[in-house]
């Protein structure tokens, strides 16, 4: 790839660690969604695979969320969908995967990044990790991540998220509301505490886990439809010569 990359390294015991990084703040261009959906569900598929980690590359920001380059090159409601429909893509990956899927969060989240930190099964972070869904301040909404959210935070954190578009809320915030599951104070603390939790979970019946996973996604069966119905709608408003004007703002600053 030009730019960002996503890679997977499966280690003997059985852990799939897939790393994402971009050169800006970790965000995502839709190159970047299809191989993280594609490297998702190859790893697990494998056989060796028992667990899965997904990460982002850096000390910073965990994810920005989407592309600002490629929002602004959207110029017809089906590119936008398309380009949405790559987060619905990475969200159902994990949703469908017969593995369960861990989250590491070091830093900052932007929009589509606190997605995947909802997507995710089990998520540790430190206590720089805070998340901001900026969607509304651009004219759009977080319409794609909306059902992960509403299932990890519920209908009222998430309200509250989603209209404080300028607002970052702080790692105890996502803490308290079931978004993240641990927090650190220090990426060190935060990898022995990831690294000690896999390896509990490597010898464990992956039968079992497996029937744990559908378990705890019973009821999103739908979201095979849904989450790209709700990517219609960012795709199209997307569209708007206002958003267009916020987003080159934003990217200037």
């Amino acid at each position: 790839m030009d730019s960002g990359f996503v890679k997977t390294e499966i280690s003997g015991d059985g852990l799939a660690t897939i790393t994402f990084g971009h050169p800006a703040h970790n965000s995502l261009p839709l190159d970047l969604l299809k191989e993280m959906s594609r490297q998702i569900q190859s790893a697990g598929n494998h056989s060796d695979t028992r667990l899965i980690l997904l990460q982002s590359a850096g000390k910073g920001t965990f994810c920005a969320g989407a592309s600002f380059d490629e929002l602004l090159a959207i110029t017809d409601a089906e590119t936008g969908t398309l380009f949405f429909s790559g987060f619905a893509d990475v969200i159902n990956a994990i949703r469908t995967s017969s593995k369960l899927v861990i989250g590491r969060v070091q830093g900052k989240a932007v929009g589509g990044g606190v997605g995947l930190i909802a997507a995710c099964d089990y998520c540790m972070a430190t206590e720089h990790a805070a998340v901001k869904l900026s969607e509304v301040s651009i004219n759009i909404g977080p319409f794609v991540i909306a059902p992960a959210l509403e299932r990890k935070i519920g209908i009222s954190a998430f309200t509250q998220l989603s209209l404080n578009p300028t607002r970052f809320f702080d790692a105890q915030w996502a803490l308290q509301r079931g978004l993240i599951q641990s927090v650190f104070p220090t990426m060190a603390e935060m990898d022995g505490a990831v690294q000690q939790f896999c390896k509990s979970l490597m010898d464990k019946s992956q039968e079992a886990l497996t029937a744990l996973k559908q378990t705890l996604w019973r009821g999103t069966e739908h979201w095979s439809r849904l989450l790209y119905e709700q990517a219609t709608i960012s795709g199209r408003l997307a569209l708007g010569a206002e958003s267009k004007k916020l987003l080159r703002e934003l990217k200037g600053k």
